[in-house]
């Protein structure tokens, strides 16, 4: 399967009207799209979104579907507390959503990362959670 970078989102971080926080949010998600993109992985979407929950990023790596949390925090400590367990379960069950719409009943191999994005560094945390601890 071969896909084009998909690393800018309508409107992306320079959208008119757009909150200060969701124009960090958004540069924050270009950074780590580029990041990813850099480092080999395939971004197949970006900003899913689900009534159970919403994925920022949607990357390929080899054979492994990955499902991306970004964070935009000054201390990344800070970026994955925020990643609680009501928070992990909505990336869930918008992984969930997103492989059934996708694949159906026979799923690829999937992972959940996190990317810090702050003070002009990344942090890329492979695996950061399991998929299997409220499913």
């Amino acid at each position: 399967m071969k896909f084009r970078p998909r690393c800018r989102a309508p409107g992306g971080a320079n959208a008119i009207g757009a909150a200060p926080s969701q124009r960090q949010g958004a540069a924050a998600e270009d950074r780590a799209c580029a990041f990813l993109h850099q480092r080999g992985l395939q971004i197949a979407a970006r900003n899913v979104r689900y009534r159970a929950g919403e994925i920022d990023l949607v990357a390929i790596d080899g054979g492994t579907w990955v499902f991306v949390e970004v964070r935009s925090r000054a201390r990344p400590g800070d970026a994955i507390a925020s990643i609680d367990a009501r928070k992990r379960g909505k990336i869930r069950r918008a992984a969930q959503l997103y492989l059934l719409g996708r694949f159906g009943d026979r799923w690829p191999p999937c992972r959940f990362d996190v990317v810090v994005v702050g003070d002009g560094r990344i942090e890329w945390l492979p695996s950061a959670f399991t998929g299997e601890e409220e499913w």
